[in-house]
């Protein structure tokens, strides 16, 4: 009986862990943005191997798009309306996303990336992210024909019912509230949050928030993306974070308990993005194409689907 049972429990076991790893993760997607023809092979392991910000098969790629990871949940959109107005691109799309920090690291490191025992080496055609950067990028002749296409603004993301009562950029600065926040060294976000905290409560707020809470353990930097914090915020290791208003918009839309709490237009910060044609693309004529959609009706009207803005919209 003892080894009836063993052999139950084995099979179950494995049952288990063939469920488990049959589960495409991460759990935004479920394994779905992929835009590769040929898939082959499925292998996923939750919280191993997912591979969550490579997108596609590198190889013999007709058009590679390193994009800043806060439109991871735009893209899978973008690219299935792009490739129907380019069949010849089907299947041929490679994207990246990263934090623009990290890809300008990994364009800097000769467009190499080592994820665990990977390591990739894929030139883009495209880089995308703030205008500020890519204006930057474009007078030290990395990028060309710079196009700006949308606009973004801050929310303070929290958990559904706001159990914390927080009800303003103030409220981060108190002792009771754990904070997952965006990390300087690598997101473009933390700068516009940073003076967002300052509008709200002088350079104090901001010393609080992101050097004294730090210390504290109380404020946890992201270590990837901020696409960490409503995960944080689901698990209930943080009771906020500031995010764009597109992610908190995205979190609502697949059914997350995740709530937003709007900042005044005179304490928030617009992002502008923009990209760019890389100097020597290989696909240059296939990139001024996927940049010319960025501005096309079809593309805006993807991205309002996440409470973007065009670029002629008024802030909040």
């Amino acid at each position: 009986m003892t080894e009836l049972l063993r052999t139950l429990a084995a099979a179950l076991m494995l049952a288990g862990a063939v469920a488990a790893s049959a589960q495409a993760v991460p759990p935004w997607s479920k394994g779905a943005n992929d835009p590769a023809a040929q898939k082959g092979y499925l292998f996923h392991v939750p919280d191993v191997d997912n591979v969550p910000d490579l997108h596609g098969n590198p190889c013999d790629a007709k058009l590679v798009l390193f994009i800043g990871g806060n439109q991871f949940f735009v893209l899978p959109q973008l690219v299935a309306a792009f490739e129907q107005q380019h069949p010849e691109l089907q299947g041929r799309i490679f994207y990246e996303t990263l934090p623009p920090g990290i890809l300008r690291r990994q364009i800097a490191a000769g467009n190499t990336l080592t994820l665990g025992n990977l390591t990739l080496q894929v030139r883009p055609d495209v880089y995308e992210a703030g205008l500020r950067v890519l204006r930057q990028m474009q007078q030290q002749g990395q990028v060309k024909n710079v196009v700006p296409y949308a606009t973004n603004n801050l929310e303070i993301m929290i958990a559904a019912g706001n159990p914390k009562r927080i009800h303003s950029l103030a409220d981060l600065g108190r002792a009771d509230v754990k904070l997952s926040m965006p990390n300087p060294e690598w997101e473009g976000v933390a700068n516009q949050i940073a003076a967002s905290l300052r509008k709200a409560g002088g350079d104090a707020l901001y010393q609080n928030v992101y050097l004294q809470k730090v210390k504290e353990g109380k404020t946890v930097l992201t270590e990837i993306h901020h696409r960490q914090t409503p995960m944080r915020i689901l698990s209930g290791q943080v009771d906020a974070g500031v995010t764009w208003a597109s992610e908190v918009r995205f979190q609502e839309q697949i059914g997350n308990s995740i709530e937003g709490i709007a900042v005044p237009a005179s304490q928030n910060t617009t992002a502008i993005y923009a990209g760019g044609v890389m100097a020597g693309a290989p696909h240059a004529e296939a990139a001024a194409q996927w940049l010319a959609f960025l501005q096309s009706t079809t593309a805006q009207n993807i991205y309002h689907q996440y409470g973007f803005r065009s670029l002629q919209e008024p802030s909040q």
